[in-house]
Protein backbone atom coordinates (compact mmCIF):
# COMPACT_ATOMS: atom_id res chain seq x y z
CA UNK A 1 0.00 0.00 0.00
CA UNK A 2 1.22 3.48 -0.84
CA UNK A 3 -0.36 6.73 0.30
CA UNK A 4 -0.51 9.56 -2.21
CA UNK A 5 -1.47 12.30 0.23
CA UNK A 6 0.03 13.08 3.62
CA UNK A 7 -1.57 14.37 6.79
CA UNK A 8 -0.14 17.81 7.66
CA UNK A 9 1.69 16.32 10.66
CA UNK A 10 3.60 13.95 8.38
CA UNK A 11 4.26 16.65 5.78
CA UNK A 12 5.86 18.87 8.45
CA UNK A 13 8.10 16.04 9.67
CA UNK A 14 9.03 14.79 6.20
CA UNK A 15 12.28 16.83 6.03
CA UNK A 16 13.51 14.94 9.12
CA UNK A 17 13.14 11.59 7.34
CA UNK A 18 14.73 12.96 4.20
CA UNK A 19 17.77 14.29 6.07
CA UNK A 20 18.31 10.95 7.80
CA UNK A 21 18.00 9.10 4.50
CA UNK A 22 20.37 11.56 2.81
CA UNK A 23 22.96 10.61 5.43
CA UNK A 24 22.68 6.96 4.35
CA UNK A 25 20.30 5.60 7.00
CA UNK A 26 16.74 4.26 6.98
CA UNK A 27 13.94 6.28 8.57
CA UNK A 28 10.20 5.65 8.89
CA UNK A 29 7.10 7.05 10.50
CA UNK A 30 5.93 4.35 12.92
CA UNK A 31 3.26 3.33 15.40
CA UNK A 32 0.07 5.09 16.36
CA UNK A 33 0.43 7.99 13.95
CA UNK A 34 0.49 5.63 10.96
CA UNK A 35 -2.48 3.69 12.37
CA UNK A 36 -4.54 6.81 13.02
CA UNK A 37 -3.75 8.23 9.58
CA UNK A 38 -5.03 5.05 7.93
CA UNK A 39 -8.18 5.21 10.08
CA UNK A 40 -8.76 8.87 9.25
CA UNK A 41 -8.36 9.88 12.89
CA UNK A 42 -6.54 12.96 14.23
CA UNK A 43 -2.79 12.46 14.62
CA UNK A 44 -1.34 13.51 17.96
CA UNK A 45 2.35 12.60 17.97
CA UNK A 46 4.52 11.69 15.01
CA UNK A 47 7.10 9.07 15.97
CA UNK A 48 10.10 8.28 13.79
CA UNK A 49 12.21 5.11 13.86
CA UNK A 50 15.61 4.89 12.23
CA UNK A 51 18.59 2.63 11.61
CA UNK A 52 20.86 5.49 12.73
CA UNK A 53 22.24 5.21 16.25
CA UNK A 54 21.71 8.15 18.65
CA UNK A 55 25.26 9.44 18.18
CA UNK A 56 24.76 9.37 14.42
CA UNK A 57 21.47 11.28 14.68
CA UNK A 58 23.23 13.95 16.75
CA UNK A 59 25.82 14.32 14.00
CA UNK A 60 23.12 14.82 11.36
CA UNK A 61 21.09 17.42 13.27
CA UNK A 62 22.44 20.47 15.07
CA UNK A 63 19.67 20.88 17.64
CA UNK A 64 18.82 17.75 19.64
CA UNK A 65 17.77 16.83 23.17
CA UNK A 66 18.53 13.49 24.84
CA UNK A 67 14.99 12.61 25.94
CA UNK A 68 15.60 8.87 26.38
CA UNK A 69 18.99 8.17 24.91
CA UNK A 70 19.48 4.97 26.94
CA UNK A 71 16.55 3.56 24.95
CA UNK A 72 17.73 5.14 21.71
CA UNK A 73 15.44 8.19 21.69
CA UNK A 74 16.65 11.64 20.71
CA UNK A 75 14.41 14.65 20.16
CA UNK A 76 15.18 16.74 17.09
CA UNK A 77 14.21 20.40 17.33
CA UNK A 78 13.13 21.77 13.97
CA UNK A 79 11.28 25.03 13.19
CA UNK A 80 9.66 25.19 16.60
CA UNK A 81 8.65 21.53 16.61
CA UNK A 82 10.14 18.59 18.47
CA UNK A 83 10.32 15.16 16.84
CA UNK A 84 11.27 12.04 18.77
CA UNK A 85 13.53 9.81 16.72
CA UNK A 86 14.27 6.34 18.10
CA UNK A 87 16.88 3.88 16.91
CA UNK A 88 15.68 0.41 15.85
CA UNK A 89 16.17 -1.80 18.88
CA UNK A 90 15.61 -5.18 20.45
CA UNK A 91 14.85 -5.71 24.12
CA UNK A 92 15.60 -8.58 26.49
CA UNK A 93 14.71 -9.47 30.07
CA UNK A 94 11.60 -8.01 31.69
CA UNK A 95 12.09 -8.59 35.41
CA UNK A 96 9.39 -6.07 36.37
CA UNK A 97 6.99 -7.00 33.53
CA UNK A 98 7.15 -3.39 32.34
CA UNK A 99 10.64 -2.31 31.23
CA UNK A 100 13.40 -4.26 29.50
CA UNK A 101 16.54 -5.09 31.45
CA UNK A 102 18.64 -4.36 28.39
CA UNK A 103 18.22 -2.62 25.04
CA UNK A 104 20.31 -3.40 21.96
CA UNK A 105 20.42 -1.05 19.00
CA UNK A 106 20.01 -2.78 15.64
CA UNK A 107 19.88 -1.80 11.97
CA UNK A 108 16.79 -3.90 11.11
CA UNK A 109 13.28 -2.43 10.92
CA UNK A 110 11.75 -5.91 11.22
CA UNK A 111 13.59 -6.59 14.48
CA UNK A 112 12.25 -3.30 15.82
CA UNK A 113 8.65 -3.82 14.75
CA UNK A 114 8.39 -7.39 16.05
CA UNK A 115 8.81 -6.17 19.67
CA UNK A 116 5.77 -3.85 19.43
CA UNK A 117 2.47 -4.57 21.15
CA UNK A 118 -0.26 -4.96 18.51
CA UNK A 119 -0.23 -5.46 14.76
CA UNK A 120 -2.12 -2.21 14.17
CA UNK A 121 0.72 -0.39 15.96
CA UNK A 122 3.49 -2.26 14.13
CA UNK A 123 3.06 -0.36 10.88
CA UNK A 124 5.75 1.84 9.34
CA UNK A 125 5.62 4.38 6.53
CA UNK A 126 8.42 5.49 4.22
CA UNK A 127 8.97 9.09 3.16
CA UNK A 128 7.31 8.30 -0.17
CA UNK A 129 4.11 7.08 1.54
CA UNK A 130 4.72 3.34 1.17
CA UNK A 131 3.33 1.37 4.13
CA UNK A 132 5.50 -1.38 5.58
CA UNK A 133 3.20 -4.04 7.05
CA UNK A 134 5.13 -7.08 8.25
CA UNK A 135 2.48 -8.48 10.63
CA UNK A 136 -0.81 -8.01 8.75
CA UNK A 137 -1.70 -4.87 10.65
CA UNK A 138 -3.67 -3.45 7.72
CA UNK A 139 -5.82 -6.58 7.58
CA UNK A 140 -6.50 -6.20 11.30
CA UNK A 141 -7.35 -2.53 10.81
CA UNK A 142 -9.89 -3.50 8.17
CA UNK A 143 -11.26 -6.28 10.39
CA UNK A 144 -11.30 -3.96 13.44
CA UNK A 145 -9.16 -6.42 15.40
CA UNK A 146 -6.64 -5.84 18.17
CA UNK A 147 -4.10 -8.64 17.84
CA UNK A 148 -0.76 -9.03 19.58
CA UNK A 149 2.34 -9.10 17.42
CA UNK A 150 3.70 -12.65 17.32
CA UNK A 151 3.09 -14.68 20.47
CA UNK A 152 0.68 -12.81 22.75
CA UNK A 153 2.01 -14.50 25.91
CA UNK A 154 5.46 -13.07 25.20
CA UNK A 155 4.16 -9.57 24.49
CA UNK A 156 2.27 -9.44 27.81
CA UNK A 157 5.21 -10.86 29.75
CA UNK A 158 7.37 -8.11 28.26
CA UNK A 159 4.94 -5.42 29.37
CA UNK A 160 1.87 -6.37 31.39
CA UNK A 161 0.36 -2.91 30.86
CA UNK A 162 -0.27 -3.98 27.26
CA UNK A 163 -3.27 -5.94 28.52
CA UNK A 164 -4.90 -2.71 29.69
CA UNK A 165 -3.86 -1.05 26.44
CA UNK A 166 -5.74 -3.75 24.53
CA UNK A 167 -9.05 -3.04 26.25
CA UNK A 168 -8.38 0.69 26.03
CA UNK A 169 -7.91 0.47 22.25
CA UNK A 170 -11.07 -1.63 22.08
CA UNK A 171 -12.94 1.29 23.62
CA UNK A 172 -11.14 4.10 21.81
CA UNK A 173 -11.24 2.60 18.32
CA UNK A 174 -14.41 0.53 18.53
CA UNK A 175 -12.40 -2.62 17.70
CA UNK A 176 -12.55 -6.08 19.29
CA UNK A 177 -9.69 -8.04 20.80
CA UNK A 178 -8.72 -11.11 18.78
CA UNK A 179 -9.60 -14.42 20.47
CA UNK A 180 -6.01 -15.61 20.92
CA UNK A 181 -4.99 -12.23 22.31
CA UNK A 182 -7.95 -12.15 24.70
CA UNK A 183 -7.15 -15.68 25.88
CA UNK A 184 -3.60 -14.56 26.67
CA UNK A 185 -4.90 -11.57 28.63
CA UNK A 186 -7.15 -13.86 30.67
CA UNK A 187 -4.21 -16.19 31.28
CA UNK A 188 -1.83 -13.46 32.42
CA UNK A 189 -4.24 -10.94 34.01
CA UNK A 190 -2.58 -11.31 37.42
CA UNK A 191 0.59 -9.75 36.01
CA UNK A 192 -1.24 -6.42 36.16
CA UNK A 193 -0.41 -6.36 39.88
CA UNK A 194 3.21 -5.74 38.86
CA UNK A 195 2.29 -2.44 37.20
CA UNK A 196 2.24 0.96 38.93
CA UNK A 197 -1.28 2.15 39.73
CA UNK A 198 -0.61 5.47 38.00
CA UNK A 199 -0.09 3.67 34.68
CA UNK A 200 -3.19 1.51 35.12
CA UNK A 201 -5.14 4.67 35.97
CA UNK A 202 -4.16 6.31 32.66
CA UNK A 203 -5.32 3.30 30.62
CA UNK A 204 -8.55 2.83 32.58
CA UNK A 205 -9.40 6.49 32.12
CA UNK A 206 -8.84 6.25 28.35
CA UNK A 207 -11.01 3.13 28.31
CA UNK A 208 -13.82 4.93 30.12
CA UNK A 209 -13.58 7.96 27.84
CA UNK A 210 -13.65 5.94 24.61
CA UNK A 211 -16.41 5.81 22.01
CA UNK A 212 -17.14 2.14 22.77
CA UNK A 213 -16.48 1.88 26.49
CA UNK A 214 -19.06 -0.91 26.87
CA UNK A 215 -16.95 -3.18 24.66
CA UNK A 216 -13.75 -2.30 26.49
CA UNK A 217 -15.42 -2.82 29.86
CA UNK A 218 -16.85 -6.14 28.71
CA UNK A 219 -13.36 -7.46 27.94
CA UNK A 220 -11.97 -5.81 31.09
CA UNK A 221 -14.48 -7.90 33.06
CA UNK A 222 -14.39 -11.12 31.04
CA UNK A 223 -10.59 -11.39 31.16
CA UNK A 224 -10.51 -10.75 34.91
CA UNK A 225 -8.32 -7.65 34.62
CA UNK A 226 -10.66 -5.83 37.01
CA UNK A 227 -9.65 -8.19 39.83
CA UNK A 228 -6.16 -6.68 39.83
CA UNK A 229 -7.22 -3.04 39.94
CA UNK A 230 -7.58 -1.10 43.22
CA UNK A 231 -10.72 -1.99 45.18
CA UNK A 232 -12.53 -3.59 42.21
CA UNK A 233 -11.92 -7.30 42.86
CA UNK A 234 -15.28 -7.80 44.61
CA UNK A 235 -17.27 -5.30 42.53
CA UNK A 236 -18.39 -7.44 39.60
CA UNK A 237 -22.08 -6.50 39.90
CA UNK A 238 -21.32 -2.78 39.93
CA UNK A 239 -19.05 -3.18 36.91
CA UNK A 240 -21.79 -5.06 35.09
CA UNK A 241 -24.12 -2.14 35.76
CA UNK A 242 -21.45 0.16 34.36
CA UNK A 243 -21.41 -1.77 31.08
CA UNK A 244 -25.20 -1.50 30.84
CA UNK A 245 -25.28 2.30 30.87
CA UNK A 246 -26.18 4.30 27.74
CA UNK A 247 -23.37 4.93 25.29
CA UNK A 248 -22.95 8.68 25.78
CA UNK A 249 -19.23 9.44 25.71
CA UNK A 250 -17.60 10.74 28.88
CA UNK A 251 -14.88 13.36 28.47
CA UNK A 252 -14.23 14.60 32.00
CA UNK A 253 -12.17 12.50 34.42
CA UNK A 254 -14.31 13.62 37.35
CA UNK A 255 -17.44 12.49 35.49
CA UNK A 256 -15.89 9.06 34.95
CA UNK A 257 -15.08 8.60 38.61
CA UNK A 258 -18.43 10.02 39.68
CA UNK A 259 -20.38 7.38 37.77
CA UNK A 260 -18.00 4.63 38.94
CA UNK A 261 -18.21 5.56 42.62
CA UNK A 262 -21.98 6.12 42.42
CA UNK A 263 -22.54 2.65 40.97
CA UNK A 264 -20.19 1.21 43.58
CA UNK A 265 -22.57 2.70 46.17
CA UNK A 266 -19.86 4.71 47.85
CA UNK A 267 -20.29 7.58 50.27
CA UNK A 268 -18.17 10.69 49.69
CA UNK A 269 -15.73 9.52 52.36
CA UNK A 270 -15.46 6.04 50.82
CA UNK A 271 -14.97 7.57 47.38
CA UNK A 272 -12.16 9.72 48.74
CA UNK A 273 -10.30 6.64 49.97
CA UNK A 274 -11.06 4.71 46.77
CA UNK A 275 -9.71 7.48 44.56
CA UNK A 276 -6.61 7.86 46.73
CA UNK A 277 -5.91 4.19 46.05
CA UNK A 278 -6.23 4.99 42.33
CA UNK A 279 -3.76 7.87 42.76
CA UNK A 280 -6.29 10.44 41.56
CA UNK A 281 -5.54 14.15 41.78
CA UNK A 282 -6.96 16.02 44.76
CA UNK A 283 -9.11 18.31 42.62
CA UNK A 284 -10.70 15.27 40.99
CA UNK A 285 -11.34 13.69 44.38
CA UNK A 286 -12.96 16.89 45.67
CA UNK A 287 -15.20 17.14 42.59
CA UNK A 288 -16.32 13.51 42.87
CA UNK A 289 -17.10 13.82 46.57
CA UNK A 290 -19.16 16.94 45.90
CA UNK A 291 -20.89 15.18 43.03
CA UNK A 292 -21.86 12.26 45.25
CA UNK A 293 -23.60 14.72 47.57
CA UNK A 294 -25.44 16.49 44.74
CA UNK A 295 -26.27 13.58 42.42
CA UNK A 296 -28.89 11.84 44.63
CA UNK A 297 -30.62 15.19 45.14
CA UNK A 298 -30.77 15.80 41.39
CA UNK A 299 -32.21 12.32 40.86
CA UNK A 300 -34.93 12.96 43.45
CA UNK A 301 -35.41 16.63 42.45
CA UNK A 302 -34.72 17.71 46.04
CA UNK A 303 -31.66 19.90 45.47
CA UNK A 304 -32.16 23.48 46.62
CA UNK A 305 -30.20 26.64 45.84
CA UNK A 306 -27.74 25.97 48.66
CA UNK A 307 -26.97 22.52 47.25
CA UNK A 308 -26.29 24.01 43.80
CA UNK A 309 -24.15 26.77 45.31
CA UNK A 310 -22.05 24.37 47.37
CA UNK A 311 -21.47 22.11 44.39
CA UNK A 312 -20.51 24.85 41.94
CA UNK A 313 -21.05 24.94 38.20
CA UNK A 314 -18.42 22.37 37.16
CA UNK A 315 -19.70 19.74 39.61
CA UNK A 316 -23.31 20.53 38.65
CA UNK A 317 -22.54 19.94 34.97
CA UNK A 318 -20.91 16.53 35.49
CA UNK A 319 -23.57 15.52 38.02
CA UNK A 320 -26.31 16.30 35.50
CA UNK A 321 -24.50 14.26 32.85
CA UNK A 322 -24.24 11.27 35.17
CA UNK A 323 -27.84 11.69 36.35
CA UNK A 324 -28.95 11.32 32.73
CA UNK A 325 -26.86 8.15 32.42
CA UNK A 326 -28.03 6.33 35.53
CA UNK A 327 -31.79 6.90 35.28
CA UNK A 328 -34.43 6.47 32.61
CA UNK A 329 -36.36 9.41 34.05
CA UNK A 330 -36.11 12.78 32.35
CA UNK A 331 -33.59 15.08 34.01
CA UNK A 332 -34.47 18.76 33.41
CA UNK A 333 -30.87 19.77 32.78
CA UNK A 334 -31.67 23.21 31.39
CA UNK A 335 -33.87 24.00 34.39
CA UNK A 336 -31.15 23.06 36.88
CA UNK A 337 -28.56 25.12 35.01
CA UNK A 338 -30.94 28.07 34.90
CA UNK A 339 -31.53 27.79 38.64
CA UNK A 340 -27.79 27.89 39.16
CA UNK A 341 -27.41 30.91 36.87
CA UNK A 342 -30.06 32.76 38.88
CA UNK A 343 -28.09 32.46 42.13
CA UNK A 344 -27.22 35.91 43.46
CA UNK A 345 -23.70 34.76 44.26
CA UNK A 346 -21.63 31.88 42.92
CA UNK A 347 -18.89 32.01 45.57
CA UNK A 348 -18.29 33.59 48.97
CA UNK A 349 -16.15 36.33 47.43
CA UNK A 350 -19.26 37.57 45.59
CA UNK A 351 -20.94 38.46 48.90
CA UNK A 352 -21.44 42.24 49.16
CA UNK A 353 -20.06 42.21 52.70
CA UNK A 354 -17.00 40.79 54.42
CA UNK A 355 -15.34 40.69 57.81
CA UNK A 356 -13.61 44.03 57.33
CA UNK A 357 -16.87 45.82 56.56
CA UNK A 358 -18.54 44.24 59.59
CA UNK A 359 -15.68 45.33 61.87
CA UNK A 360 -15.89 48.86 60.46
CA UNK A 361 -19.50 48.79 61.59
CA UNK A 362 -18.88 47.77 65.17
CA UNK A 363 -18.41 44.00 65.03
CA UNK A 364 -15.56 42.50 67.02
CA UNK A 365 -13.20 39.93 65.47
CA UNK A 366 -13.85 36.36 66.58
CA UNK A 367 -16.09 33.32 66.04
CA UNK A 368 -19.29 35.38 66.04
CA UNK A 369 -18.03 37.40 63.08
CA UNK A 370 -17.45 34.26 61.02
CA UNK A 371 -20.79 32.78 62.04
CA UNK A 372 -22.58 35.99 61.05
CA UNK A 373 -20.97 35.96 57.61
CA UNK A 374 -21.93 32.30 57.13
CA UNK A 375 -25.57 33.05 58.01
CA UNK A 376 -25.65 36.02 55.61
CA UNK A 377 -24.07 33.93 52.85
CA UNK A 378 -26.71 31.23 53.18
CA UNK A 379 -29.59 33.72 53.29
CA UNK A 380 -28.35 35.41 50.11
CA UNK A 381 -28.01 32.09 48.31
CA UNK A 382 -31.54 31.12 49.36
CA UNK A 383 -32.85 34.54 48.24
CA UNK A 384 -33.89 35.45 51.77
CA UNK A 385 -31.74 38.59 51.53
CA UNK A 386 -30.63 40.82 48.68
CA UNK A 387 -26.90 40.81 48.07
CA UNK A 388 -26.34 44.48 48.85
CA UNK A 389 -24.07 45.89 51.53
CA UNK A 390 -26.95 47.92 52.97
CA UNK A 391 -29.31 44.96 53.26
CA UNK A 392 -26.66 42.68 54.71
CA UNK A 393 -25.48 45.22 57.29
CA UNK A 394 -29.05 45.77 58.38
CA UNK A 395 -29.61 42.02 58.74
CA UNK A 396 -26.32 41.55 60.60
CA UNK A 397 -27.26 44.11 63.24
Amino acid sequence: MKLTTFAPEFAEALPILEQIEAAGFEAYFVGGSVRDNLLGLPIHDVDIATSAYPAEIKQIFKRTVDTGIQHGTVMILDHGNGYEVTTFRTETGYQDFRRPDSVTFVRSLEEDLKRRDFTINALAMRADGEIIDLFDGIADLKAHKIRAVGVADERFHEDALRMMRAVRFESQLGFSVAETTQAAIEKHAALLEKIAIERIHVEFMKLMQGIERQNGLRTFIDTGLYRYCPDLADQLLALERLTALPTEQLHDESAVWLVVTYLLGQTPAQAGRFLKHWKSANDVIDAVKAGLVLLPKLLTATADQWDLYQAGQAVLVISLQIAQLVTTATIPTADWLERYDRLQIKQKADLAINGQILMQNGFQPGPILGKTLAILERKVVLDELLNTTEALLKAAK
